[in-house]
């Protein structure tokens, strides 16, 4: 088999995988879809009685509440509700919401931006302190900083996100004044300089408080894949050599044992993204996390499933793609190149 063969048989094999791949999570989709559209409707609570009052809503007659259900895409069966739910996916109308009284994908776009503002710098800084910082106390695995660090953060882990919201909160916020502790951006707008330097400040805690609960996780990883790896007789032969600690540990070690940490990486997307659900609500912060809590306390059924539906393509798209950039990061997932001459 020559080296053009093996080319095309390689890429054959990543159509192959990738074809799989879709139509597997095709499935997943259409499952997560199913749950998405039964479990607001599994909830205690009548939408058209928040929209209206109960009072009101027992006041009815039948013509009037058919109506109204039937402007609020609630009319027909389950099965017919359901049928709409799906068909409405595909192209992308889900429906208005009895909250807000516009269209879902209006509101979603509104609070989008704000989510991706919170969870892409954690995404970028949760992994590179929480590598940086593994890689280090493994190197001095058994010292009194490996230990110290080891005693930090178990403690962070061990602390849900908002005990953590509500410590950065009560330092930065309330004791200090440094911070502001709940919103996006200034109740009233002023210059562009300004309004944008404010709309940062409103950021910091959010993002640190999603750093923190996460770079735990990202820590232990690198720590114990490092330790693994350290202990590696080509390790050893380096350090025996004399070679350089920081070249040993950032350049040979770390490039090896980052590879279970890269899955976590990728897939930390749609965790960062459910996980903003409690931070947003803690800081009152206006992203598709605390739009979550506010459809379920309105029993806001469309704009639920809209919420849903946006944190499942998330959490699905972090595992493609994590799938399908594992072999690039680690040749071994691929196929084996053949010998020189071999049939």
């Amino acid at each position: 088999m020559n080296k053009k063969r093996w080319q095309a048989s390689e890429r054959r094999v990543f159509f192959l995988r990738l074809g799989r791949k879709l139509i597997q999570y095709a499935f997943v989709i259409v499952v997560a879809l199913t749950l998405n559209f039964c479990l607001p409707r599994l909830a205690p609570g009548d939408p058209l009685s928040f929209v209206i009052g109960a009072d009101t809503a027992n006041g009815l007659t039948p013509e009037q509440r058919e109506q109204l259900e039937k402007d609020l895409g609630l009319d027909g069966t389950v099965l017919q509700q359901y049928g709409k739910f799906m068909s409405g996916v595909l192209v992308f109308d889900l429906g208005s919401s009895t909250k807000f009284g516009k269209p879902v994908t209006t509101v979603l776009g509104e609070r989008i931006p704000w989510t991706v503002f919170v969870v892409l710098p954690a995404l970028v800084l949760s992994p590179f302190i929480g590598i940086i910082l593994g890689a280090y106390a493994a190197w001095n695995r058994g010292r009194k900083r490996d230990v110290g660090m080891l005693t930090v953060i178990l403690t962070l882990e061990s602390m849900p996100a908002f005990w953590v919201a509500m410590i950065l909160i009560a330092v930065f916020g309330v004791s200090l004044g440094w911070l502001p502790t709940f919103g996006a951006a200034p109740l009233f707008k002023t210059d562009n300089w300004s309004y944008m330097v404010d709309v940062l400040r409103h950021l910091v805690l959010p993002v640190a408080t999603i750093t923190i609960a996460s770079a735990g996780t990202n820590f232990l990883l690198t720590r114990s894949s490092m330790l693994d790896t350290l202990g590696q007789d080509y390790m050893m032969m380096a350090e025996a050599k004399g070679v350089r600690k920081s070249r040993i540990i950032y350049r040979h070690a770390l490039r090896n044992a980052l590879l279970p940490v890269y899955t976590h990486i990728t897939m930390s997307l749609g965790i960062l993204v459910s996980g903003a659900v409690v931070v947003e609500t803690v800081f009152s912060y206006p992203g598709i996390g605390s739009l979550l809590f506010e459809s379920v306390i309105a029993r806001d059924y469309a704009l639920m499933q809209g919420v849903f539906l946006i944190i499942t393509i998330g959490v699905i798209f972090a595992n493609l793609l994590a799938d399908l950039t594992y072999p690039l990061v680690d040749p071994r997932a691929r196929i084996r190149k053949p010998v020189e001459g071999s049939v």
